[in-house]
């Protein structure tokens, strides 16, 4: 497959307020017709990520760049990017119809041109025969697809949603986003999606840009998010992880060792050189997922304790277990996951287990 090229660029991209700075010298790549997602916590910046690019608000300093040419002037009316908003943001006195086709109206488009694109723009969203309909008479899941049938009926280069199911419950939450993935792969337009549901951004993204304070701390696939995050910061945010630190050790092919309160622990280190080539002694992590947690009688020495079950917790497909590993209080306390089919009733608070997690399954997370 042809690796995509990039639409969009941020170099050295920074805003403040007054003397209050919101983002750091953020460079960020958006490659045309992919769905990235800016993820992070309240206040990190992602939503002034959208804003910036948008033209919502100025730049303090740094430049966007579309296909090459710098736009960090362009007036918002000129760029080729449509937003979808949290609340969408439709004309209470217009019709459906009229909602959708407002931009192409004030572009001055003919109205048999607005009635047509108007019609093709609900079918995308299957809301056909909505048409006639005020936004008082739809769910909030059929305002949110009126909103981005607006977005799309101007054609643009880029999509950006700011948090579009925020409002909604959760069964509609899952339904919109199946639904607005099927539609950017359809349509093929790029889609810049913010969020601070990490769930969300697991399910829908080809990449995912994690931030944090302003800054970016992590840019890649779902997959190398889940599994190899790059700092502390994204690991403790991404999922549930399991995270205990130590001082590392030796290296061995593409497994290190890493001395931990739980002893001597073996972690893969394929693919990521930093982590190979960091000093003997180095504070790092040691993470696992819980799901990579078992309980086990049978091991080879590595990665190999006993904990006792603190909590149990039914989560429908699957249990969760809470373990304290030793006595004391600032003894680590893990999670493990498990397939309730397989755990039923066989967990249970107070109970002493013996664990243990493949070395290829723990990765290495520098401090």
């Amino acid at each position: 497959m042809n690796e995509k090229s990039d639409l969009l660029t941020l170099r050295s991209v920074s805003k403040s307020y007054g003397a209050v700075p919101v983002l750091h010298d953020v460079n960020l790549a958006i490659r045309d017709g992919e769905f990235l997602t800016v993820l992070g916590p309240s206040g990190s910046g992602k939503t002034t990520v959208l804003r910036l690019i948008g033209g919502l608000e100025p730049m303090t300093s740094g430049e966007i760049r579309l296909d090459g040419q710098d736009i960090s002037r362009m007036p918002i009316n000129r760029r080729p990017f449509n937003t979808v908003f949290q609340d969408y943001a439709l004309f209470p006195h217009l019709t459906v119809a009229g909602n959708v086709g407002y931009g192409l109206s004030v572009r001055h488009v003919p109205r048999k041109e607005i009635a047509r694109r108007v019609a093709e723009a609900l079918e995308l969203v299957q809301l056909g025969s909505f048409a006639k309909r005020y936004p008082t008479q739809l769910s909030g899941g059929q305002r949110q697809r009126v909103a981005l049938a607006r977005a799309l009926i101007c054609r643009p280069r880029l999509i950006l949603l700011d948090e579009p199911l925020a409002a909604l419950d959760l069964e509609l939450r899952r339904q919109m986003q199946e639904f607005l993935k099927s539609i950017q792969r359809e349509i093929k337009t790029t889609f810049l999606f913010v969020t601070h549901d990490q769930e969300e951004a697991i399910g829908m993204s080809d990449r995912i840009c994690v931030m944090q304070a302003g800054r970016i701390r992590q840019l890649g696939t779902p997959h190398e998010l889940y599994y190899k995050p790059n700092c502390e910061f994204v690991a403790r945010f991404f999922g549930e992880n399991n995270l205990v630190p130590g001082t590392l050790g030796q290296v061995q092919g593409e497994l290190r060792s890493i001395d931990t309160a739980l002893g001597r622990l073996i972690c893969s280190v394929a693919g990521q050189p930093h982590l190979k080539n960091a000093p003997e002694g180095a504070c790092a992590f040691a993470m696992f997922r819980p799901e990579a947690l078992h309980v086990s009688e049978v091991h080879d020495g590595k990665n190999h304790f006993s904990g006792k079950i603190v909590d149990v917790a039914f989560a429908g497909s699957s249990t969760v277990a809470i373990i304290a590993v030793g006595e004391d209080r600032s003894a680590p306390r893990l999670r493990m996951r498990l397939p309730s089919r397989f755990s039923g009733s066989a967990l249970s608070a107070s109970e002493t287990v013996a664990l243990s997690f493949a070395p290829r399954e723990a990765h290495l997370v520098l401090s």
